[in-house]
This record gives structure tokens, C-alpha cells and sequence, in this order.
């Protein structure tokens, strides 16, 4: 392990020839030797595997590899890709039509009370029911939690699981264009859960044939022109068997085919853009992978064979693995806190990536984002789905923008999140050149009205116009830091405009507040709060305890 600087980045490279416990205690130093400093100025971090024709740590690698440690450290590869983010994509821009094998899951929740006395099985006594779309149309289900449309297309039986399924999904905000089967019943899948353990789960299906699906090419080739995104969620069940078909309708309009892929035979995906197989369904096609070499390799050779652009491994406890045909594999670590059941997680995984592709984010960012909801969903008992404020919410628990400094468009992401959450935001905004007591009093007081306080403060350049020469004393870094390090204060975002009137207007906080000696009709910004129902308060910083007054009490010093 080597830690070095180059053109003013910091860079650690790691041999992962070595033993897998060794290895993952060098990840685990290089986190804590690298954790502090990024948290703290949030610095560009590349962590990658030497080339062979470095010896400096005598790795036998032919080509880098990116790895993802902690706090989402940035995936910047040796080709001079942009650093990868991890943030919330506009899922409301994006539009994706999902084919594929629908299904209801039905749990049945209850008291597993007493042994049956007529076989060594537990007796449950029923207390509550629900119903869950499953296989694709969990798949459409995650995309319109998200915030995207989502169309679907699959096959169901005439009859009372078929109808559900269907109203649950229209209800959900997913547009559904089904065909229906006349004497096969919608495939569904009766699981029994007591005290959160599955006691044994019941099928309820029949393979789909070729009668079931006639019209279903006709039906996607109507909707496709209207999607970003083509999503195949392959359960075997029927309604996909003829995916060459679909995939070359897709490539003649230019959208994206991302698949979630079944059985052993992966040819009838060539020409896909992605597919995301799991490491179990990958090894069935490519045999054993002894180690992580042997699985890039031959994921390498599935791209050049099936004429994909990406094959994105889904490995369990062991996390993603992105292969790409010109660029380093991309290794993401599991997120989840705790599993309680990993049904549905590879749905979550393909929602996620297809709807932040559809969005407009790259395939790396995508991915991340992806890895991320899986580890929220397997923490939920079922098949479940991940909605945009739960992601929105975990983004900026990782990336530690719970509190502190932002951006504008970084704050914009936290206060519709709280807002989403029931939480009442505050907003004031100042030079604060000088922090004091005052400043102290006044923003503990501000933050009492509501649940999160907003402090805006007026750039160097702004300050020196509205200030004069001299000010600011402080630097904007400096002032920014010195709030962010207050109690009562939430977010800290600048601005450079001469009046906050720009932020107001993306925020539009439930209280403005301004201290001082400001009354409410000079509060700027308070006709547009006050045009959108919020509140408008002025409030008294402590007698004498000015930033003037101390200047001016420094000068008499100084004289």
C-alpha cells in the first residue's frame, strides 16, 4: 500500500493480489487514514490497483481498478473520466417503459402459536394480509416511487390476482398494458411470515405459451418511441420469449435496453446496452470465477461475445462489480446496515440504475445510486419498494449533508427532503463578518420557530458592495465554517447576488426571519414568503453587540 501525491491529489494503491482478510483490513486503513481529510474539505480521492508496469507495489495487474471505500469516495479512473457524484438525479424527467414477467406477491402475517398436531409443522394463526406487486411490476412499482413514469407491459390471467395487481400498480402511478391469459391464472407467489421469518412460500403459475402473448411485440413497439429507457425483467415465466425481437426495436429508436437476465443461455440478450445478472445466474454462463480477475475477464469476454457496453454484477455481501469494455471494472461494496430479506433487491437495483440512466446520469453515477437503494431495501421485510425521499434521504446522509456547508442545488435536495419529512425550515441570511453574541442569541432564537435552520450569507464580493472597502474581515470560507459550527444552524449556503431574493425563491422556507432593527415591511424577500402563505418575522439581536459596534470598539483600541 502506497500513499503518494500527484499534482495535488492524494493516492492510494492497493494490491489486491493479496489475501482477501489482508486486503480488506488495507481498505479498512486507508479509510481511516483518508476519512478525516475528505470530511473535511470533501477532497477528490482516487483509490485504484497499480498497472504491471509500475512495480512500485508489484502487482501483476495488467489494468487499474476502481474501488469505493467509504462515504462515497470518488470513482475517477486513469482515463480522466469526471470524478463520480453520488446525488439525486431529476427521476421526474425520466421515462421508461418495463416488458417482462408480472406477478403478485401475497403475504400472509401471523402467530406461529403452537405445533400441529397432525405433522411437526407450526400452526399460524393469520392476523393481517397484503398484497405487493412483484417480478416486473415490481420493477415499474420502484420506477414510480421514484418519481418517473413508468409504462408496463406483461401478461396476467383473467382474474382476481390479475385485477389486483392491476389496481395496485395503477394506484402506484404505473401505466399498465396488459394482455391477458384466458385459461392461465396470474402467476402469484403466498408466502406465510411469522415474527419476520418466512415459514414456507406457495406458486401459484403456469408457463406462459405463444398464444398468451400474441400482440405483446405489437404493443411494445407503440410505446417504445414515448420511453428514455427500455427495462426486460426476464423472470422465465413466458411473457419474454422474443427478446431479439424487443432488444432490436429498442436499438432502432436509440433507447437503452437494460435487463435483468434468467437461465443459462444469455445469447437472446445480445445487443443489449446492460445487463445485471446476479453473481449465481453469472457463473452459470461463464462457469466458477476463481477470483475477482477471473470475473472481470471473462464478464470482459460476455461484452465483446453479446455486444454489450456494461455488465453490472449484482454479488450479494460482496456488492457490484460494473464491467465496462474501456474502462476499469468498477468495485462498490455492500451498503446494507442490516438484512432482513433480500426479495425484490435485484428489482431495486435494475429500477434505480434504468431510472437514473433515463435521467441523465452517467452509467458509474447510476450504479452507485443503484448500490445505495439496494442496501436500503434489503433492510425491509419482502418485496419493497425504494421511494425518491428515502434515496433522496440516505444521499444525504452519505455524502454528510445532514448539516453543515452547501451548495445552492445541494440545499435544494435537503430542504425538499425535509419539507417531504414534515420538517418546518427557517431562513435568514447576513454578512455575519463578525460572529458574536448577538449572532449567537438571535440564530438560537430563529431556529426555536422551526425544525431546520437555513443561514444565507452574502459572498466577499457582496459584502464589499453593500459593506465598502475593508469588508469583510472574514473571508466567506471562514464565516461559513464558524456558523456551520453552531448548535442552532443546520445549512450554511452562500450567495452573490446583493439580496437573498434568488434563493428564497428556490427554497420558499416556511419562516423568513432577519435580525437587528429591521422592521417586517423592510425585510426584503418578505412579499414573495408572504405571497406562498410563510411567515415573516423580525427579531432583536442583543443590545449593543454589533458587528459595527465591535469595529468600532477596536478602533478605540487601537487609537
Amino acid at each position: 500500500m502506497i500513499d503518494a501525491c500527484s499534482e495535488g491529489q492524494r493516492y492510494c494503491v492497493l494490491d489486491q493480489r493479496l489475501p482477501r482478510q489482508l486486503f480488506a483490513r488495507s481498505l479498512h486503513v486507508v479509510n481511516e487514514h483518508f476519512e478525516p481529510d475528505f470530511n473535511a474539505v470533501s477532497c477528490r480521492l482516487r483509490v485504484f490497483q497499480q498497472p504491471a508496469s509500475d512495480s512500485s507495489c508489484g502487482s501483476t495487474h495488467t489494468k487499474p481498478c476502481v474501488m469505493i471505500l467509504r462515504h462515497g469516495i470518488i470513482d475517477k479512473t486513469l482515463r480522466g473520466e469526471r470524478p463520480m457524484k453520488l446525488e439525486m438525479p431529476p427521476f421526474q424527467r425520466a421515462k421508461l417503459l418495463v416488458v417482462g414477467d408480472v406477478m403478485l406477491d401475497r403475504y400472509w402475517h401471523g402467530e406461529a402459536y403452537r405445533v400441529s398436531p397432525e405433522a411437526p409443522v407450526p400452526v399460524v394463526r393469520v392476523g393481517n394480509m397484503e398484497d405487493r406487486p412483484g417480478g416486473a411490476g415490481n420493477v415499474a412499482l420502484n420506477i414510480a416511487a421514484l418519481g418517473s413514469a413508468a409504462t408496463l407491459v406483461g401478461v396476467v390471467g383473467n382474474d382476481e390476482a390479475g385485477k389486483e395487481l392491476g389496481s395496485r400498480l395503477i394506484a402506484a402511478g404505473v401505466y399498465c398494458e396488459f394482455l391477458y391469459s384466458s385459461d392461465k391464472p396470474t402467476i402469484t407467489k403466498l408466502r406465510v411470515i411469522s415474527q419476520h421469518q418466512q415459514l414456507i412460500r406457495l406458486d401459484f403459475e403456469q408457463q406462459f405459451q405463444a398464444q398468451d402473448i400474441a400482440g405483446l411485440n405489437e404493443k411494445v413497439a407503440s410505446l417504445i418511441t414515448n420511453a428514455q429507457v427500455l427495462v426486460l425483467s426476464d423472470y422465465g415465466k413466458g411473457a419474454l420469449q422474443d427478446i431479439p425481437v424487443i432488444i432490436d426495436l429498442a436499438r432502432k429508436q436509440e433507447i437503452p435496453v437494460i435487463v435483468d437476465p434468467k437461465g443459462s443461455d444469455f445469447q437472446k440478450y445480445r445487443g443489449a446496452t446492460v445487463i445485471t445478472p446476479n453473481l449465481i445466474e453469472f457463473e452459470s454462463v461463464v462457469g466458477h470465477c476463481s477470483n475477482e480477475d477471473d470475473l472481470v475477464n471473462k464478464g470482459l469476454q460476455v461484452l465483446s461475445d453479446l455486444n454489450l457496453q456494461a455488465l453490472l454484477i449484482t454479488r450479494g455481501e460482496a456488492g457490484l462489480t460494473l464491467i465496462r469494455p474501456d474502462s476499469p471494472e468498477l468495485h462498490l461494496p455492500a451498503r446494507a446496515q442490516e438484512v432482513f430479506d433480500v426479495t425484490g433487491a435485484g428489482d431495486t437495483v435494475i429500477s434505480v440504475l434504468a431510472s437514473a440512466l433515463a435521467a441523465g446520469d452517467g452509467l458509474a453515477d447510476a450504479t452507485a445510486l443503484a448500490n445505495l437503494a439496494a442496501g436500503l431495501v434489503v433492510g425491509k421485510l419482502g418485496t419493497a419498494a425504494i421511494s425518491g425521499p428515502e434515496l433522496r434521504r440516505a444521499i444525504l446522509a452519505e455524502t454528510n449533508s445532514g448539516r453543515g456547508v452547501m451548495t445552492a442545488e445541494q440545499l435544494q435536495i435537503a430542504v425538499q427532503d425535509a419539507k417531504e419529512h414534515g420538517e418546518k425550515i427557517v431562513f435568514t441570511n447576513g454578512c455575519f463578518d463578525i460572529i458574536h453574541a448577538g449572532h449567537v442569541g438571535y440564530l438560537a432564537e430563529a431556529k426555536r420557530l422551526g425544525d431546520r435552520l437555513v443561514v444565507a450569507i452574502n459572498d466577499d464580493d457582496s459584502v464589499r458592495r453593500l459593506k465598502g472597502a475593508g469588508r469583510p474581515i472574514n473571508p466567506v470560507e471562514r464565516r461559513m465554517a464558524v456558523l456551520a459550527g453552531l448548535e442552532a444552524v443546520d445549512w450554511v449556503v452562500s450567495f452573490s447576488d446583493d439580496t437573498p431574493e434568488p434563493l428564497l425563491k428556490a427554497l420558499k422556507p416556511d419562516i423568513l426571519v432577519k435580525g437587528g432593527d429591521y422592521t417586517l415591511e423592510q425585510v426584503i424577500g418578505g412579499d414573495f414568503v408572504h405571497s406562498y402563505d410563510g411567515e415573516v418575522k423580525a427579531l432583536e439581536f442583543l443590545d449593543n453587540c454589533s458587528t459595527s459596534a465591535i469595529m468600532e470598539k477596536l478602533k478605540e483600541v487601537g487609537d
